[in-house]
């Protein structure tokens, strides 16, 4: 058995009050889950969650062309669930309907924080890039934007905190109301291309492939998140596992692990394949396949490792700190990188320091 790193940590944003309620079951380990359900009685079942949208690349090709299902192999039972928002993928791991998810930074350090250590461990990267602020023509800079109203996809997400300390750091205020210098106006972000043709929005600061519609829309990109990082590295997908599951089946981890690096290197070695699986799969959830020349246009933007670039995590919630969204929080714990570690160095790659 492994040993899991230390947990010490204060709080962060609250979750919803369902995930909450949630939490006290889950924390107790009284829940039926298939950490133990599995035992010697038949195969582990192990429960992932992802969102069908390109910057959850890994997770859609992994499911799609049967990756994560030849790695775990006939001793586990492989069942998928897709989610829409953050929020509603840590809800499931907290009452225990999911035992591994792909998912944004704010959403991870949402569910270390209210569990108090307990609940999640990053054991993977998975994308990192994909996102920008788009505005109307005639927008040029960032005095441009005074006045302006600008969506974001959620109030306090990654992307809002991301727009609000740009902005903060610029010299211009916003509000958790929608006042100050520049109005942010959280909504959905198939809402947002509506709203933005519409003009009743000026701008937005968006995850792909919603930058590209709003291009396509008519919009312009006037900043690429890539360059406010070092690098132009910035963690936008990682892969959590529960601690419980984790605890319970540390094989079944490492052979997620495993199909997390083998998806990763489709992706980035048969990017044409991976385009069309991306577009079927997504047809197959939602009725109609994303289309391929989106995908196409907005792939450069993204770049797809294992590395979850812990210090942009940090530094996001830092930023989430400094615009009064947040309180800080001691993330000591959340990473487990041990399985990808051990991943990587069989393969002969270079190993992923533990933060």
């Amino acid at each position: 058995m492994r040993r899991l790193p230390s947990r010490r940590l204060t709080t962060l944003a609250a979750l919803t009050v369902t995930a909450v309620a949630a939490l006290a079951t889950a924390g107790c380990g009284d829940g039926e889950s298939s950490a133990t359900a599995g035992g010697d009685s038949g195969p582990v079942t192990l429960r992932l969650g992802y969102f069908p949208n390109i910057t959850h690349a890994p997770a859609v090709v992994g499911v799609e062309k049967g990756i994560f299902a030849e790695k775990l192999g006939s001793d586990v039972k492989l069942e998928t669930k897709t989610f829409n928002a953050g929020p509603a993928a840590i809800e499931a791991i907290f009452s225990g309907a999911l035992d591994a998810t792909y998912i944004g930074p704010n959403p991870t350090v949402n569910a270390f924080s209210k569990s108090k250590g307990e609940a999640v461990r990053v054991v993977s990267g998975a994308a990192s890039g994909g996102v920008a602020l788009v505005v109307k023509p005639g927008i040029d800079s960032v005095e441009d934007l005074r006045g302006k109203k600008i969506a974001t996809p959620q109030l306090g997400n990654t992307q809002d905190v991301a727009i609000r300390y740009w902005l903060k750091e610029k010299g211009l205020t916003t509000t958790k109301e929608g006042g100050g210098d520049v109005k942010i106006v959280p909504q959905e972000n198939a809402q947002t291309v509506e709203t933005f043709g519409s003009g009743a929005i000026d701008g937005a600061w968006v995850p792909e492939p919603f930058v590209s519609r709003l291009v396509n829309a008519g919009g312009k990109v006037l900043v690429d998140e890539r360059d406010l990082w070092p690098d132009r590295k910035f963690v936008i997908t990682n892969l959590i596992v529960s601690t419980k599951f984790l605890k319970a089946h540390p094989d079944v981890v490492k052979k997620l692990v495993e199909g997390q690096v083998a998806a990763n290197d489709f992706v980035n070695t048969r990017p044409d394949e991976a385009q069309q699986a991306i577009s079927q799969h997504i047809g197959k959830i939602t009725g109609k396949p994303l289309d391929l020349k989106l995908i196409k246009q907005a792939w450069p933007t993204l770049e797809f490792l294992n590395d979850p670039i812990a210090s942009s995590l940090k530094a996001g919630l830092d930023h989430a700190v400094a615009v009064q969204l947040t309180q800080p929080v001691d993330l000591d714990g959340l990473y487990d990188l041990s399985f990808l570690n051990d991943v990587l160095k069989a393969q002969g790659k270079p190993e992923v320091p533990q933060p």
